[in-house]
């Protein structure tokens, strides 16, 4: 029987610079889920809102926020993924955390801060990649801006899932539906895109559009509401295809420096 894996991905709006309100608005939503899911997957900057205004976060946020993060996966026997705002040594970050179920946890930096809005200026870019094992997959946690380079996300690990938790906003939402499906084309491997909806205080709006897609960029689930949307991901997709169509021998050798 081949392994699968019950992902959640809960698409919703942002209270803005909020931490508590957002985490208390997170566990009703999670509290709904369907008890046989894997793994719940968040948005990008979940407790705040894509907020370029970290001082207006208190430092021991973050924290607070992945002892949450902690307390639901271990509760639910279920793994948790999203990124906050995190400060850490005077530093402050766009850092996304895997949790799971027996408390311990993963962390990934976002690599490509926004430079149009002056991310760069405020958060400290990422240097290294992560690859997570879970319940028989590999799976590689990459942020919002993170989709539009091809290079960052190739899959040079040989993992089965890519995944991407964003605040990506309507105007630009086509290179968002592109983009999520040609990583998975390229890359032959599930891709998972999770985004916002909603208007945030500076008047930025998002429209959803979160999605997964199988190793052939065909859209298994998607959505332009505030709901919870549920995919299951088989690995006998992810090998089948892969003995099949041997694309991924052929990938380009490159080391990053």
């Amino acid at each position: 029987m081949s392994l699968e894996l019950k992902i959640a991905l809960v698409q919703s709006a942002l209270i803005w610079e909020d931490p508590d309100a957002n985490r208390a608005m997170f566990a009703k939503k999670i509290a709904a889920i369907r008890s046989s899911v894997d793994l719940i997957v968040l948005p990008e900057m979940f407790t705040t809102g894509f907020t370029m205004s970290p001082k207006n976060i208190a430092s021991s946020e973050g924290s607070k926020t992945v002892k949450w993060m902690q307390r639901i996966s271990r509760e639910k026997n279920v793994a948790i993924t999203g990124s906050i705002v995190f400060t850490e040594n005077d530093e402050n970050y766009n850092r996304l955390f895997f949790c799971f179920p027996n408390g311990k946890y993963e962390e990934y930096d976002k690599k490509h801060t926004f430079t149009l809005a002056g991310e760069h200026e405020v958060y400290t870019a990422g240097k290294s990649k992560l690859i997570v094992q879970y319940k028989g997959f590999k799976l590689k946690p990459l942020i919002c801006y993170d989709l539009r380079f091809p290079v960052w996300s190739r899959n040079t690990e040989d993992y089965d899932i890519i995944l991407y938790v964003a605040n990506w906003p309507k105007p630009r939402i086509d290179a968002w539906d592109t983009l999520l499906k040609a990583r998975a084309i390229e890359n032959m491997s599930y891709c998972i895109g999770v985004n916002r909806i909603g208007l945030d205080n500076l008047g930025h709006e998002y429209s959803g559009h979160s999605a997964v897609y199988d190793t052939l960029g065909n859209q298994i689930s998607y959505s332009e509401d505030e709901e919870i949307l549920y995919a299951t991901l088989v690995k006998q997709h992810i090998d089948s295809t892969r003995n099949k169509l041997k694309f991924l021998e052929d990938r380009d050798d490159f080391n990053l420096i």
